[in-house]
């Protein structure tokens, strides 16, 4: 892959379906350019609009003027179109390990990330400790798949950052918000020792910080959805 080949991801800076894209392309060595839509506005630009008209949502990732939608999607294509040297691949090689991350993946985004939205949108003291405690359960799930399918290395693709690693590492910079903004302790030393570890090594690493803001960032943009929610303190 030569870096004179058009590559453009439109996206918006607090989806961590964005920040994975970004993520893998960095690990990549792809270059490409960064196109935001703007947040809070009631339109979305004409762009995003062709280039996904079914769900009208970002991630897109446009290769040669050839759209691209839906994370996942987009994270198995990178790994499959872009083969550079000394690059490692995002998925693990053997298809029963590939097909667990897959499915942990889907997992995360189906069931996981929405718990966790969850408690900024609750309304009630109630429904805020369901959500939390949906968080907490999986992350404990999470913690047993681990254990398994990291083989005692460092991530869970094993030596380097792969596809599950950015699945459920985009989504920390929310995790770490939430924990912020709602006095929370999400994380468990006792049950998730594990997982604390690797959050801690996937927010250090280079390719990463190119992409994640900082913390206070989304805490900021978190309260500004809990006003538009209705639901701010």
């Amino acid at each position: 892959m030569e870096n004179g080949e058009d590559i453009k991801v439109l996206g918006t800076w607090p989806s961590p379906f964005v920040i994975r894209v970004k993520i893998a392309l960095n690990m990549k060595g792809i270059v490409y350019e960064s196109l935001e839509e703007v947040e809070g506005l009631p339109y979305k630009s004409e762009l995003l609009l062709k280039s996904n008209p079914i769900y009208k949502k970002v991630p897109v990732l446009i290769h040669g003027g050839k759209p691209l939608c839906e994370s996942l999607i987009i994270l198995q294509y990178i790994d499959e179109a872009f083969t550079i040297d000394g690059a490692s691949s995002l998925l693990p090689s053997c298809p029963y390990d590939s097909a667990l991350a897959r499915f942990w993946a889907f997992y995360l985004d189906d069931k996981w990330f929405p718990s966790l939205i969850g408690i900024l949108k609750a309304k009630t003291k109630e429904a805020k400790e369901e959500s939390k405690k949906q968080v907490e359960q999986g992350l404990e799930l999470l913690e047993e798949a681990f254990k398994k399918i990291s083989k005692g290395k460092r991530w869970f693709n094993g030596d380097k950052i792969g596809y599950l690693d950015l699945a459920f590492g985009s989504h920390l910079g929310w995790l770490k918000a939430i924990e912020k903004s709602e006095n929370l302790n999400l994380f468990d030393e006792k049950k998730t020792p594990n997982l604390i570890e690797w959050a801690q090594c996937f927010l250090s690493d280079d390719n990463v910080k190119k992409v994640m803001h900082e913390i206070d960032k989304f805490v900021e943009y978190g309260h500004k959805l809990k006003i538009k929610w209705g639901v701010a303190n």
